[in-house]
């Protein structure tokens, strides 16, 4: 998990470590951006930039890489993630609305993260709550049965906490 309080150049350092261990290694370059995933929290232009400067590799390879596996991200996730389910139980039960409720409060849409850095909103296709329909996941906290209205208030709660 990132380090929030490390500066980026003191994560690309901790990635230093991990470049140097796989550079030189047949199929080193999933390792190297996993590191990267796992310390700066996302492989975006920067990341990958730099990953191609230390290892030779070209960045069209790198984001092609980035891009094919869903395990990265090409830009770092809020603090707390939202997963709102868009499966068949839930969207027959509303969830269109929930989500949509939610991208106006948070002014964002699927995929980003708001500017503060506290919500990334994703669409899931389920989350295996399917009797709790609508539901969502924020981190590992479960919500269901879910209406628009419950969520400024759900949203206000983690807003409190920060």
């Amino acid at each position: 998990m990132v380090n929030e309080k490390k500066t980026r150049a003191e994560l690309f350092k901790e990635l230093d470590v991990v470049i140097e261990q796989w550079k030189d290694e047949q199929g080193g370059l999933l390792p190297i951006m996993q590191g990267a995933q796992e310390i700066i929290g996302c492989v975006d232009e920067e990341v990958q930039n730099y990953i191609s400067k230390a290892t030779g590799i070209p960045v069209s390879t790198i984001y092609g890489v980035a891009t094919f596996y869903s395990l990265f991200t090409l830009e770092a996730n809020g603090k707390y993630t939202i997963g709102l389910c868009l499966g068949t139980a839930c969207y027959v039960r509303g969830s269109q609305l929930v989500f949509d409720e939610l991208s106006k409060q948070l002014g964002i849409e699927s995929g980003k993260t708001t500017p503060d850095g506290l919500f990334t909103l994703t669409a899931t296709r389920c989350i295996g709550c399917c009797g709790l329909a609508p539901a969502m996941m924020i981190n590992d906290d479960v919500y269901g049965r879910l209406v628009p209205g419950d969520v400024k208030g759900i949203l206000d709660k983690y807003r409190q906490m920060n």
